[in-house]
């Protein structure tokens, strides 16, 4: 059975800490989503609650990914760009599966959701997302028909002598 993808459910304090747990279990495998391990889901939980913050006022979008049993498995947030001159794209943050799916074409699955979403939104003609580099999440992207456009040598620092490259990612939904 695969992941269910919804765009912004009730956010309830129970799907939030279970969002929480999600984010800690897939940086503590590895994962690039704005921590390195080992992390608690509650170091996570400002970070996490800004973003539903943003979905709460409308200037973002949750695309939530359950499994059978309701659990979340999958998510990602779909920031408009509030700019005058840029709200013609969107931002993809936060992009995750639990590593128990990872490999099962629920990643792309996730990132076609979030296309969806994007494309739902009047007037959205493209999603620029970024990444940590060293991780071969380059590859993955590229699969997904996302375009390197932009590379910071060495802007991520996740242990004291471990940077790692800031990668700028564009796809044109037109």
């Amino acid at each position: 059975m695969s992941i269910q993808y919804t765009v912004d459910p009730e956010v309830t304090p129970a799907l939030t800490d279970a969002l929480l747990r999600l984010w800690a279990d897939v940086t503590n495998a590895g994962g690039a989503v704005g921590y390195v391990p080992p992390v608690v889901p509650e170091e996570i939980r400002e970070v996490c609650e800004d973003h539903l913050a943003q979905v709460a006022a409308g200037d973002a979008q949750l695309v939530l990914g359950v499994d059978a049993a309701g659990a979340p498995a999958a998510l990602a947030f779909v920031h408009r760009n509030s700019h005058r001159l840029m709200r013609h794209w969107v931002g993809l943050y936060r992009v995750m599966v639990h590593p128990s799916w990872q490999g099962s074409g629920e990643g792309r699955r996730l990132m076609t959701a979030c296309e969806d979403a994007a494309r739902a939104t009047a007037g959205i003609r493209a999603i620029r997302l970024t990444c940590r580099g060293g991780l071969g999440l380059e590859r993955f992207y590229e699969s997904c028909g996302y375009k390197e456009v932009g590379r910071t040598p060495e802007a991520i620092r996740v242990a004291e002598d471990d940077y790692r490259d800031d990668v700028l990612f564009w796809r044109p939904l037109t």
